[in-house]
């Protein structure tokens, strides 16, 4: 099979007129169509299942309190925490919609996991379309933009119990709900006055709504286990999707029209595949964003000889960036460029 560009439309911004016409390995047709094959039964299995993996680390958690299980009820937080911090993950996947092949589905359970992870997915979609269409081109990109620096310090204090990320969850969402928005990046995505502003103002205000209930209702029923697991989620256990969320981009090169430069892809265990919801697979997503989450390893394996070197796990991944970051401390300008078959 022949590496060459898939033809593609000429993606322009508006703000700087640069025009990026992404390298992506080529696909056959029958191929190509296969992959972006969505599929309603494949959608449950992703979307119901992690959702049954909330309820069970939930249920366990909320059992052990209710009969005063304490170390019990210590492990299980922690891995109902670790699992709710991919919330954002399954966010990501549902508002591409090619989780579910039934696009209310794909809306249901979008708003579900926005909602229990205190994300605004209204604010979260306009910029994951620009960071997509840009990727590491910025101003045009403000999601990601590198360098980032990433210590150990940040790991323990982020990884295990995080109050900052708590507060600025809630802090965000109460100025979204008042009609506030901050920031060059966030300004531009939601002008003052515009139409766009009223989407993420009314799920703020929503998820405020949802959440005051689910407090009152364990001050009523005198239930003081059910905002740590249902309400107060961002608040711990978020170590290991610290480890695997902070690989995709960071220290990789900037302003290349090439997904195979940009982003990281690592191989992990297929548990965590799952409830990363297939996001290792990293290079593939960028190259073909209309690809559901799980048919991600289908194409990793169809344009693996087209790839750079991939990292074996999530050891060798922070081995690769650490080594970057300590060039860095030397040369800030230095970004790592993998080399390419």
């Amino acid at each position: 099979m022949s590496n060459k560009t898939v033809n593609q439309p000429e993606v322009t911004s508006d703000k700087t007129n640069i025009s990026i016409q992404w390298y992506r390995t080529k696909l056959d047709r029958e191929t190509f169509k296969a992959l972006h094959q969505k599929n309603d039964r494949q959608g449950w299995i992703q979307a119901g299942g992690y959702l049954l993996i909330i309820l069970a680390t939930g249920g366990v958690s909320a059992y052990c309190a209710i009969h005063s299980l304490w170390i019990g009820l210590v492990i299980s937080m922690a891995l109902h925490g670790t699992i709710c911090a991919f919330m954002i993950n399954a966010v990501h996947e549902l508002t591409h919609g090619t989780v579910f092949k039934t696009k209310a589905l794909n809306s249901i359970f979008a708003h579900l996991f926005a909602w229990i992870g205190w994300i605004n997915h209204e604010v979260f979609t306009e910029s994951h379309l620009r960071h997509h269409r840009f990727t590491l081109h910025d101003p045009d990109d403000s999601e990601v933009v590198l360098p980032i620096r990433i210590v150990i310090k940040q790991f323990f204090t982020k990884g295990f119990i995080d109050p900052i990320a708590m507060w600025n969850a809630i802090a965000d969402m109460a100025r979204y709900s008042m009609g506030r928005f901050k920031g060059d990046w966030e300004k531009e995505l939601f002008p003052e006055g515009s139409e766009n502003q009223v989407k993420p103002i009314r799920w703020a205000r929503i998820l405020f709504i949802g959440h005051s209930i689910v407090l009152a209702a364990a001050f009523y029923l005198n239930l003081w286990w059910l905002p740590l697991l249902v309400t107060l989620t961002p608040l711990y256990g978020s170590a290991l999707f610290f480890l695997l969320n902070n690989t995709q981009h960071i220290g990789l090169k900037t302003h290349v029209p090439d997904f195979r430069l940009c982003c990281r892809t690592i191989y992990i265990p297929p548990v965590l595949e799952f409830i990363y919801w297939n996001m290792n697979y990293h290079v593939e997503h960028h190259m073909y964003a209309a690809v559901p989450c799980y048919n991600l390893k289908k194409l990793h394996q169809k344009i693996r000889h087209d790839l750079p070197p991939i990292c074996n796990g999530i050891v060798e991944a922070w081995v690769e960036i650490g080594y970057i970051q300590q060039v860095q401390k030397e040369n800030p300008n230095y970004q790592h460029v993998y080399q390419l078959p």
